[in-house]
């Protein structure tokens, strides 16, 4: 009888203790860097947040600068000991998925709370391999007061390059110091607009650069046509005389401009005119900037589930979201504008959710190992086009054949 007792009571303390290990909540590991500074109290709330809602789990939050985060996030990677989930940005994200350091999250994700395009430039060939958190990028503002002048229509959704076009040259008809449009010929803009004419810098694989394709040629001709040739829409540098692309929009010089939301406030302060927004027009179809922060997770993380889960209400959460908003810290990336009314009646410009639509075309970078050094290639190639006669197809030639023998794939 005794002999049965113990045991059951020995039975009793092995449930309580199984049943006391069941309920401890497990932790998961977060390498972050864009909360470092002014914004480390939001983020530590937006934490608590998960975890009030999520008591069986714990985060430990990695907090380092950009200036040392990705030297150490590449440190604690290849040494075996990846964080759970880590925070990238999406030229570092892209080099990481291409290396096999970002697990699949197809099915671990709320995907219906992203737009498609957000969705689209964290996947490859179907699968998802990180979350959108947050986002800013660049649109097509323009100068009401201008457009009146000219004679022209303000933009609106259907407009493509071509309407562009049109439209700045009536607007640099109206004085010799007033242009029609400005968007610089860099590494950045050309990635990004090559997508609206079918184009890409690589083929579908990765495994071969496609950068002077008929689709991408015919874009960089659109874009040297804007800034050669005696009736030019777009002042050179010599005719910028000194002065940015915000000075001409300011100073009323300049119709349109392509440039990010975070110029809102300076154009708010120093514009003495009306103006708004659109979605950028494309070539063809549409393509806009994702300057975004995006969560992964680890393959090798044994708590995939768990992080997936903090991964995603980093990006979606109800209450994260409004902790974003309320701290003005970049966007972010829902697609329910519902959630988003704070910011949408924040005025000018008056059709603020241009911002959120640009995500339905949101163009990622290409997806590089090297992207640094795939940028300065392209980048010295088209700093030298605005003034000499190399015609499209010879430049996309030249970087063509320079990145091949620079062996960057």
């Amino acid at each position: 009888m005794k002999k049965t007792l113990a045991m059951l009571l020995a039975l009793a303390l092995a449930l309580t203790l199984t049943i006391s290990a069941l309920a401890e909540p497990i932790t998961i590991t977060y390498a972050h860097f864009s909360g470092a500074g002014a914004q480390e109290e939001t983020l530590k709330r937006m934490i608590e947040v998960f975890e009030q809602k999520n008591p069986d789990i714990k985060v430990d939050l990695q907090i380092t600068g950009f200036d040392d985060y990705f030297t150490k996030l590449a440190t604690t990677v290849g040494g075996g000991n990846a964080p759970d989930v880590f925070e990238m940005n999406m030229e570092n994200y892209l080099a990481y998925m291409l290396r096999g350091a970002c697990a699949d999250l197809t099915g671990l994700v709320e995907a219906e709370n992203y737009s498609a395009g957000t969705l689209e430039a964290v996947s490859s060939n179907g699968a998802l391999y990180a979350v959108p958190m947050s986002f800013s990028t660049c649109i097509l503002i323009y100068n009401k007061a201008l457009f009146e002048q000219a004679g022209v229509d303000t933009p609106n959704d259907d407009w493509t390059w071509a309407d562009v076009q049109t439209a700045a040259e009536a607007i640099k008809a109206l004085d010799e110091d007033i242009w029609g449009i400005y968007q610089p010929i860099t590494y950045n803009e050309f990635y990004k607009s090559v997508k609206g004419n079918g184009g890409s810098l690589l083929n579908n694989d990765y495994t071969a650069f496609t950068v002077n394709s008929p689709e991408n040629v015919a874009v960089l001709e659109a874009m040297l046509k804007r800034v050669r040739g005696e009736n030019h829409v777009q002042p050179t540098a010599e005719e910028m005389a000194g002065r940015g692309d915000w000075d001409l929009f300011t100073a009323g010089k300049l119709g349109m401009i392509i440039t990010g939301i975070w110029a809102f406030p300076s154009f708010t302060e120093q514009c003495d005119f009306d103006w708004d927004i659109i979605v950028e027009p494309g070539f063809a179809t549409k393509s806009t900037f994702f300057f975004a922060n995006v969560n992964c997770v680890s393959p090798s993380s044994d708590k995939k589930e768990a992080a997936a889960k903090f991964a995603d209400a980093m990006g979606s959460d109800p209450d994260i979201v409004q902790l974003r908003l309320d701290a003005s810290w970049e966007l972010p990336t829902i697609a329910d504008q519902s959630k988003l009314t704070q910011y949408l009646e924040i005025t000018p410009p008056a059709n603020r959710a241009a911002v959120f639509d640009s995500m339905d075309f949101a163009a990622a970078p290409p997806a590089l190992k090297e992207s640094g050094a795939a940028s300065e290639i392209i980048n010295n190639v088209l700093s030298t086009l605005e003034m000499n006669d190399i015609s499209a197809q010879e430049a996309l030639d030249d970087i063509q054949s320079q990145l091949e023998d620079a062996d960057l794939l």
